[in-house]
C-alpha cells in the first residue's frame, strides 16, 4: 500500500528546499525540512563532509534539489535500491533493498512481489521528499529498477554497461560506445548513452511496453555478442577479470533482470569528486571526452543549458515487430562475423518466433530482486 501525500515539486517548492537546506546547514546541519505546504522532513549532519573535496550531505542534498526536474521522469514509480555510505564515501557501505520499519508517512513505500520471499515494501521514486529521504540515511547515488511498480515483470530499458579494465584508457571506452551504438542503429533501435560515473559507459535501449525480462535479457546478450564479434580487439563478453584479453572492455549484458537497477541518469556516484553519471548527445563521443567533466558541481549549469538529453532520448521508443526484426538483424552480424556460436535451440525459436516479444508467453522470473 502506498504511503504516498501529494506533492508538487513546482520550481517555487524546489528553489524553497534549496534555501532551507543551506540555511539549515549553516546553523548546524540539524533541522525539519519543509518541503511544499504540508510536507515535513527531519534532516540531520547536513555539514558532514560526505567527499574528499568538501562536499558535504547538504550539498548532495541541494544537487538532488537542483536536478530534481530532470531526474524526477527517470525515477518515477521506480523501486530503488539503496547503497548506504553514512560516513560519505571513505566510510562503509551495504546495500538496502526493503524499507524498513520506520519510514516517515511522507516517504513513498509500495509493496512489491519478490521471488524468493513474497510480498516486501520497497521504497519507490518519483517525488522529491522520498529522494531527500534517501539520503538522509546515507544514500549518495541514485539506483532505480529497469521496470515500474505498475508491472515488475517487464523491462522498459535494456542496459549495456561497458567496464573496462585498470589498462584501459577512457577515449577507447568512448570509441567502444561509438560501435556500440552504431550497431545499434544499424538495426535500427533508438538508445540513449550516459556516462556510468565512474570508468565505463552505459548505452539503454528503450523497449516496447510489457517486454519480458527474458526478451531484455536475450536482446542484450545479442548486442554484447554482436560488439565483440565485430570489435574482439577491444571488447569482450568475458566476466571473469583474469581472463579477459589485455586491453578489452567488457561488454556486461547481465544487468537486465527482475531486481536488478543502474546508476540512474544525472546520479552522483560515491567517488572521490563527486562525479556524475551524465547524459550525453552522440556528437560528444570523442577522444576529448572526459568523466571529470561532470560532477556535482557542474551538472547544473549543464541541464540548465542543454535540458534533459536522458529523457529525450529514451522518449523514442521502437514496437515489438521492429525490436524482433533487430533481434535477428543482431544474430546474423554475430553469424557473418562468425566469432560465436550459434544460439541454443530454444533460444533462436524465442528471438525469431517472437514468442516473448510478441505475446509474453513463457515468461519468468530473472534474478532475484
Amino acid at each position: 500500500m502506498a504511503r504516498r501525500r501529494p506533492l508538487s515539486d513546482t520550481p517555487a517548492v524546489v528553489a524553497n528546499v534549496v534555501a532551507q537546506l543551506s540555511a539549515i546547514e549553516r546553523a548546524g546541519g540539524d533541522g525539519t525540512l519543509r518541503v511544499g505546504r504540508e510536507t515535513e522532513l527531519k534532516v540531520s549532519s547536513l555539514d558532514k563532509n560526505y567527499f574528499d573535496e568538501g562536499v558535504t550531505k547538504g550539498a548532495l542534498m541541494r544537487y538532488y534539489a537542483t536536478v530534481w526536474p530532470v531526474l524526477q521522469p527517470h525515477m518515477e514509480d521506480r523501486p530503488l535500491v539503496l547503497k548506504r555510505y553514512p560516513d560519505g564515501v571513505g566510510g562503509p557501505m551495504f546495500f538496502q533493498q526493503n524499507a524498513g520499519e520506520h519510514v516517515p508517512d511522507v516517504v513513498r513505500v509500495e509493496t512489491s512481489d519478490t521471488k524468493d520471499d513474497g510480498p516486501k515494501s520497497r521504497i519507490v521514486g518519483g517525488d522529491l521528499t522520498t529522494l531527500l529521504y534517501t539520503v538522509q540515511i546515507g544514500a549518495i547515488e541514485v539506483h532505480p529498477w529497469l521496470s515500474k511498480v505498475g508491472d515488475v515483470n517487464a523491462a522498459d530499458r535494456c542496459l549495456i554497461d561497458l567496464d573496462p579494465g585498470d589498462d584501459v584508457p577512457f577515449p577507447v571506452v568512448v570509441a567502444l560506445a561509438r560501435d556500440v551504438l552504431g550497431i545499434v542503429h544499424q538495426c535500427a533501435l533508438p538508445a540513449a548513452v550516459k556516462t556510468s560515473g565512474s570508468s565505463g559507459m552505459h548505452i539503454v535501449i528503450p523497449l516496447p511496453p510489457k517486454t519480458s525480462y527474458d526478451t531484455s535479457a536475450a536482446l542484450a546478450m545479442l548486442l554484447a555478442r554482436a560488439v565483440t564479434a565485430q570489435c574482439p580487439e577491444r571488447a569482450t563478453v568475458e566476466r571473469s577479470l583474469r581472463a579477459r584479453p589485455a586491453g578489452t572492455i567488457y561488454v556486461d549484458a547481465m544487468q537486465n533482470a527482475r531486481g536488478k537497477s543502474m546508476a540512474c541518469a544525472y546520479s552522483v556516484r560515491a567517488r572521490n569528486g563527486a562525479p556524475v553519471s551524465a547524459p550525453l548527445e552522440e556528437r560528444e563521443l570523442t577522444s576529448r571526452l572526459r568523466t571529470a567533466t561532470y560532477s556535482l558541481r557542474s551538472i547544473p549549469r549543464r541541464v540548465a543549458r542543454v535540458g534533459d538529453l536522458w529523457g529525450t532520448a529514451l522518449a523514442v521508443r521502437t514496437g515489438k515487430r521492429a525490436l524482433m526484426n533487430a533481434m535477428m538483424a543482431l544474430e546474423r552480424i554475430v553469424d557473418d562475423a562468425g566469432e560465436a556460436s550459434a544460439p541454443r535451440r530454444g533460444q533462436k525459436r524465442s528471438v525469431r518466433g517472437g514468442t516473448d516479444v510478441e505475446s509474453g508467453a513463457g515468461r519468468r522470473h530473472v534474478g532475484r530482486s
